[in-house]
């Protein structure tokens, strides 16, 4: 079930990336955010259901969470027209979280793989609070770039090798995906930077939240 939801993260990481650079309307994004963000919070719910009191489980499905109210919070702020400060603050706390749990990752699961895409949902959930909690719209199509990038290479590509039984933790792959994760920081970064420098910037590249309620600038 976990697995399932993995998945379409990746989709909505996708669908709000494109919305940072400018290429996918608010409100048509707000949508997938419903979507994904009521089965993150249906899905854990389940989950603590059948827990019966297991640590473990229990501990799977309080990530889930963070996900599930982040996706939401997104889909309401582009129907609304509601500021994003709050959800920039949200996003400082799910930061937060993302190293707390991706360090439980090594010791209380031995999941080291894991551990590390905890820590790059960390960078992300902290690019959000600088874009959307400080204002820093000078961050804006690079948090779009990572949301792309990133979300498929700890997203996407995890949840398919865990649905076909190709998934493997160790210190080894572990280490393969924390080399991927720089590199897909760095790539963000010069995306980011390239066309924000560049001479072909006009009005189109104007950071999403600069405009209608409809474009204001989201996450992951």
């Amino acid at each position: 079930m976990a697995s399932v939801g993995l998945l379409y993260v990746g989709a909505v990481l996708l669908i709000n990336g494109l919305m940072l650079l400018g290429k996918v309307p608010g409100k048509s994004a707000a949508m997938m955010n419903f979507f994904v963000g009521t089965m993150q919070v249906v899905f854990p719910t389940v989950l603590l259901i059948q827990a019966a009191g297991d640590p473990a489980a229990v501990f799977a499905a309080a990530g889930l969470y963070l996900f599930g109210f982040t996706y939401l919070y997104v889909g309401l702020i582009q129907v609304t027209g509601v500021g994003p400060e709050g959800l920039g603050w949200f996003s400082l706390f799910v930061a937060g979280c993302a190293v707390v749990i991706g360090t439980l990752q090594f010791s209380l699961t031995s999941d080291p793989v894991f551990g590390v895409i905890w820590y790059l949902w960390a960078v992300l959930w902290l690019l959000f609070f600088l874009l959307l909690g400080l204002g820093r719209e000078d961050l804006s199509r690079t948090t779009g770039w990572f949301a792309i990038i990133g979300g498929q290479l700890t997203a996407t590509l995890p949840a398919f090798a865990l649905l076909t039984g190709s998934y493997v933790s160790t210190n080894a792959t572990a280490s393969v995906m924390a080399l991927a994760g720089a590199a897909a920081v760095a790539v963000s970064f010069y995306l980011g930077r390239k066309r924000n420098t560049g001479p072909d910037r006009d009005a189109e590249t104007v950071p999403p939240g600069a405009g209608s309620a409809g474009a204001q600038p989201v996450l992951p």
